[in-house]
């Protein structure tokens, strides 16, 4: 059976080889650093399901000493020349963007294969996993097409792969490190403290009121810790389950998943999303480096506001 835990090798030994070809490249003075942090994440993710919680922890601190002690440099190693690139444009145009299709086709078409045939009583994948197994297979599919196809050198996709996590350097874990912090709150009792400053301030049998503030925590949450899954486990406790769900009878489904975009509205707005918002106008070198989120508020607010007509009718209108 191909577990969850296939993904995580997969993405090690990614990382893994990038942590390799960061020490072999000279032309980067912080290259003992990049391959540090990245042979660390590795680490992370080919055995850290083996390890102690401390032992986790210990390896996330250090690789936060790293990138706080600004250990991290951008690579810029040589893969295709612009020449080529220029010349595979002109010649294929938006067909080089097949490689891309065949992951989400993979794991779309995979999935739904794999559950409504008899191929998905092989028990092949985890339950409840396929999608993202298949997701993973997509990437290798979508690899071995490209090198198939372009027949760049050996090992362009990997050093072109190291350039671009060079440039965005440790922003690039930083959903990762927030939803783990969001998970924190959560245990901590957060959730129940504002839960409870909540149940306070809100008039009983006010759903539209309740639903307007889960909506607006979400969004002011992940303004603040810059991913909406760190929001999530926060807001879910405090007032999502309690008092929509359980006490108003909501429909948990919709109050979930379109909690999370009114959480994705508040990612729009906020430069603590910097993979989302500050990495970008770092690549494209913009002058305002919030330029981004200037251009992203005109659509996050109406969005949040659709949010909330939609819980608010979807969850109890049309649920009750």
């Amino acid at each position: 059976m191909i577990t969850y835990e296939w993904l995580y090798i997969l993405a090690g030994l990614f990382f893994l080889a990038w942590s390799l070809l960061s020490i072999l490249d000279r032309s980067n003075a912080k290259r003992w650093g990049n391959a540090a942090f990245w042979g660390l994440l590795a680490g992370s993710f080919l055995f850290g399901s083996h390890l102690s919680d401390f032992a986790n922890g210990v390896l996330v601190l250090a690789m936060v000493g790293i990138a706080g002690i600004g250990g991290l440099g951008r690579s810029n190693p040589e893969t295709t020349s612009l020449e080529q690139r220029l010349n595979f444009s002109n010649l294929l145009g938006n067909k080089l963007f097949i490689p891309a299709l065949i992951v989400p086709i993979t794991a779309v078409a995979g999935t739904l294969l794999y559950n409504y045939t008899p191929f998905g009583e092989t028990a092949l994948f985890e339950e409840r996993r396929e999608t993202l197994i298949l997701f993973g297979i997509g990437v290798l599919f979508a690899l071995v097409a490209a090198m198939m196809w372009l027949k760049p050198p050996a090992l362009a996709a990997a050093e072109e792969g190291r350039r671009l996590l060079d440039s965005i350097g440790w922003a690039a874990i930083l959903p990762q490190m927030l939803a783990a912090l969001g998970a924190v709150f959560a245990l901590a009792g957060v959730g129940d403290i504002i839960g409870g400053i909540a149940g306070s301030i809100i008039p009983e049998g006010s759903v539209l009121l309740t639903v307007i503030i889960f909506a607006l925590g979400m969004a002011l949450f992940t303004m603040i810790m810059g991913n909406a899954f760190a929001a999530f486990p926060v807001m879910a406790a405090a007032i999502g389950i309690p008092l929509l769900v359980e006490d108003y009878g909501g429909n948990p489904a919709v109050i979930g998943a379109v909690g999370m975009l009114a959480g994705f509205c508040g990612t729009l707005m906020t430069p603590m999303a910097a993979n989302f918002n500050i990495v970008p106008a770092a690549l494209l070198e913009l002058k305002d480096q919030n330029g981004v989120i200037r251009q992203q508020i005109g659509t996050a607010i109406p969005l949040w506001v659709c949010n909330v007509v939609i819980i608010y009718v979807g969850a109890f209108l049309l649920w009750n």
